[in-house]
């Protein structure tokens, strides 16, 4: 049961005998937290959906900082909104069980921005929090590092994240941080709050006003999602007006047929996870080279079945093809962002990370 305040009853020799709890009384939106966490996602998806934003934050604001709530006071509780209904169970309401629970009724982005307002810089995983920023800044932060402080922090990062880095910085400086990795025992812990105060304060805290993403880098995003007519409309136009431009954002998209760069593992994975007749319409549009590079990384009956399936489904409309091809695109972008996969651009300097 959440308390309030916790009192004490004393005799005449001012010893304590009794203590007595007094209970917190919900309020407004803790009271439908606590309701909307025992109703979960499946019963409770209707009534997120009607919210809107400021509701919604007004709601998992609550929820974050319930605590734990023991089942006599859920049930209590939900008596006041129903007439006849069985005890809820215990329940507890925190900042992580808020986030999933936002992650299933809301779009991506949406829930990230309310999770992110109503937790503040002090609420985030600095670790988790590293680990989505570049490579190339991370490692430009940490090379004015002591390397025992980027030994801790690197250990304590994903290691692919923390490789990528390693190949970034200075060969001497590298060298001395993985001599101190390898030699690293138990961080105490007012040493990693210590540190993780100096991310926050000092790197983090700054980063949004210092680093900026390059405009064509974001420009190649944009394009990467045109269908083919509009993105080769806008880049022929641009190549009249800046053809440097135009030739960078073209060197930065990533296109459907630069999946055919994917080392084999990848290319069986995202195989694995793209739908055999979307890719039977993505393959009918594409070059022969590309088509060839697909059907050579599949069985010889699954290469064969797919070429009879390309073969009976007649004309399709360009359309088609390109919202095939670009979901092929972003499943291998989705991939690499869950470690997955491995995008390149076949550069070994320019390797694309989501």
């Amino acid at each position: 049961m959440a308390y309030s305040r916790i009192t004490e009853t004393f005799d005449a020799n001012n010893q304590a005998v009794a203590t007595v709890k007094i209970p917190r009384k919900l309020v407004g939106a803790e009271k439908a937290a606590v309701v909307l966490l025992v109703l979960g996602d499946k019963y409770g998806g209707p009534v997120w959906t009607g919210l809107d934003d400021d509701e919604i934050r007004t709601v998992s604001l609550a929820m974050s900082g319930l605590g734990n709530l023991e089942a006599e006071e859920v049930e209590k509780l939900l008596l006041e909104f129903m007439s006849k209904m069985s005890a809820g169970g215990a329940v507890t309401g925190d900042f992580d069980r808020t986030e999933i629970l936002l992650a299933k009724l809301l779009p991506k982005e949406r829930a990230t921005g309310i999770m992110e307002e109503i937790r503040g810089p002090a609420g985030r995983n600095m670790w988790q929090k590293l680990s989505n920023i570049q490579d190339q800044v991370l490692a430009t932060y940490l090379k004015n590092e002591y390397p025992q402080t980027v030994a801790v922090i690197l250990s304590k990062i994903k290691t692919d994240h923390a490789a990528r880095v390693l190949s970034i910085l200075p060969d001497e400086f590298a060298l001395d941080v993985v001599q101190r990795m390898l030699k690293m025992e138990a961080v105490q812990k007012d040493v990693l709050d210590r540190i993780e105060e100096t991310l926050r304060t000092e790197f983090i805290g700054n980063l949004s006003t210092t680093h900026r993403r390059d405009s064509h880098e974001l420009m190649a995003d944009i394009f990467n999602t045109f269908d083919r007519q509009t993105e080769t409309r806008f880049l022929s136009q641009l190549d009249e007006k800046s053809r440097d431009s135009a030739s960078k954002i073209r060197s930065l998209m990533f296109t459907f047929d630069d999946l055919t760069k994917l080392d084999p593992a990848s290319i069986q994975t995202l195989l694995r996870n793209t739908e055999k007749d979307a890719l039977a319409i993505a393959l009918k549009g594409a070059s022969e080279p590309v088509r060839t590079f697909f059907l050579g990384n599949m069985s010889k009956r699954a290469a064969a079945n797919l070429i009879d399936e390309m073969g009976g489904m007649g004309p399709v409309r360009l359309k088609e093809v390109d919202e095939a091809q670009t979901g092929m695109v972003n499943k291998a972008k989705d991939l690499a962002a869950r470690g997955e996969i491995m995008i390149s651009k076949n550069r070994a300097e320019d390797e694309l990370v989501y």
